[in-house]
């Protein structure tokens, strides 16, 4: 047992040590580089609100089969009315926020402060991090 860990040890180091070189290597290419913390973060604010948009669609979606399957009845239709009304309100909620936050980074601060939805986010973070 102590002579198979001992070679895992081995086999272990010896991959170690070809990462090493292989990052030391300048020619190294692997075809895609690392993103930067300031695109991720930029990517994730804007997938929100992408993701958020799309669940008010689909709860929009769900209260329109259900006024459709609601067979008339008053009390499901209602239950429908208020599911597409929380949605539209959602809808719209979604959109007032992105024009309020792309106003106030072109217009207000003219590009001196970026949430990541209009501008890259990469130029700030530094900044932002060594206050």
């Amino acid at each position: 047992m102590k002579k198979i860990l001992n070679g895992l040890n081995v086999l272990a180091f010896m991959g170690m040590a070809k990462i090493v070189m292989a990052q030391q290597d300048a020619n190294l290419n692997l075809g895609w580089t690392i993103p930067k913390f300031g695109s991720i973060v930029g990517f994730l604010i804007k997938f929100l609100f992408f993701f958020a948009g799309l669940a008010a669609l689909l709860y929009l979606l769900l209260g329109a089969f259900s006024w459709v399957t609601s067979s008339g009845d008053k009390e499901n239709v209602k239950k429908a009315q208020d599911k597409i009304q929380a949605a539209v309100v959602g809808l719209v909620l979604i959109v007032v926020v992105v024009v309020i936050i792309a106003t106030l980074e072109q217009v207000m601060l003219k590009g001196s402060f970026c949430v990541g939805l209009t501008c890259s986010i990469d130029s700030f973070l530094p900044k932002l991090l060594n206050q």
